[in-house]
């Protein structure tokens, strides 16, 4: 068990996916089973876009979910949101999570500097998703400088993770990259030489209860999986996008540029494989990340996420860590915590 502020829960984290993957169904069954359950606050209000404005929706529909995800759960586990530093609604997301009474805010999608400043004096916890040693000793010193706060957990992702990476395609094909166990030593030396106890979660290519005990075994705390959750019957994504996965072969998984220029790792879609021939027409900019503005965007990202989320997946991009192929089969998520959690629970 991994003792978070004054909650207790098991070693695993469900990671945050947008647009819609990981809503209150998903992090609440997850956080029923004493996990800690994450809500994405990316476009989260992405049904009723064209009611309302973009912003106004994205705070109701946060304000409910994390309802909805705490009433699901009966108080077990951990509710927390992954809101990404590049979203342009960064700090409403984050204000309003605290508002609504949320465990803890994961940020990554660049260094979190700012989180403690805007959290506050809140009683809630706080982790930066890190991928080196050296951002994380940035923003230990960055958060006790601005708000004399440390993080409550940490969160390393490695190159094997799905979505945004925080590597380059480049370098990932000629193997110029830390692997995930260098980089948690490295962050392991990093607070004991600061004296710090802090728990440290690996995130990026964790499939099975094997991999977590080699992580574990490593010095890690616990891990943090994402993909594994999509095959999973609570899983707020539409059945057609979780076929995608059970139907995936090996050489489906590639990678996308995404519109702020990073690179992702995704299944493959008709969608994706049209990008690297053409620009695809964008009915309408959400301008949602940080700096993505229409015209220069290559492509809409919150528009191919809502499609493939709802099911349209020729028009749509799928997200997937390094191992989204060998999912077989859909399950219950108290099926999948008891398969991955069996030497802990």
């Amino acid at each position: 068990m991994v003792k978070i502020r004054s909650k207790t829960i098991l070693p695993l984290i469900q990671g945050g996916m947008g647009v819609g993957v990981s809503l209150s169904r998903l992090a609440g069954n997850v956080a029923l089973n004493n996990c800690m359950g994450v809500i994405s606050t990316a476009q989260i209000g992405f049904r009723d876009f064209s009611k309302r404005s973009q912003f106004e929706k994205n705070i109701d529909a946060l304000k409910e979910e994390i309802k909805k995800a705490r009433e699901i759960s009966k108080g077990n586990g951990m509710i927390a949101i992954n809101a990404m530093v590049a979203g342009t609604d960064y700090k409403q997301m984050i204000t309003t999570a605290v508002e609504s009474g949320i465990d803890a805010i994961i940020s990554g999608a660049g260094l979190p500097l700012s989180l403690p400043e805007i959290v506050g004096d809140a009683d809630v916890a706080l982790a930066p998703i890190v991928s080196s040693a050296k951002a994380l000793n940035l923003i230990l010193r960055a958060w006790q400088k601005k708000a004399k706060r440390l993080p409550d957990f940490i969160v390393i992702e490695g190159f094997k993770a799905g979505g945004h990476l925080g590597f380059s395609k480049k370098d990932i094909a000629t193997g110029n990259i830390q692997p995930l166990e260098d980089i948690l030593k490295d962050c392991l030396d990093l607070l004991r030489q600061k004296e710090l106890d802090i728990p440290v979660f690996v995130a990026g290519g964790i499939y099975d209860k094997e991999d977590i005990k080699h992580f574990m075994d490593l010095g890690a705390s616990g891990v943090q999986m994402a993909t594994r959750f999509i095959a999973t019957d609570e899983c707020d994504a539409s059945d057609a996008f979780k076929q995608v996965f059970v139907n995936a072969s090996k050489d489906d998984i590639d990678f996308v540029i995404s519109p702020v220029g990073l690179d992702g790792r995704c299944i493959n879609t008709k969608f994706t494989k049209a990008l690297k021939e053409r620009k695809p027409d964008i009915v309408k900019c959400t301008n949602c990340l940080i700096p993505c503005n229409y015209p220069d965007t290559p492509y809409c990202i919150s528009q191919a996420l809502v499609n493939a989320v709802n099911g349209d997946i020729e028009n749509g991009l799928v997200f997937s860590g390094v191992n989204g192929y060998r999912i077989t089969e859909i399950v219950p998520v108290k099926q999948l915590i008891e398969e991955l959690m069996e030497d802990y629970l």
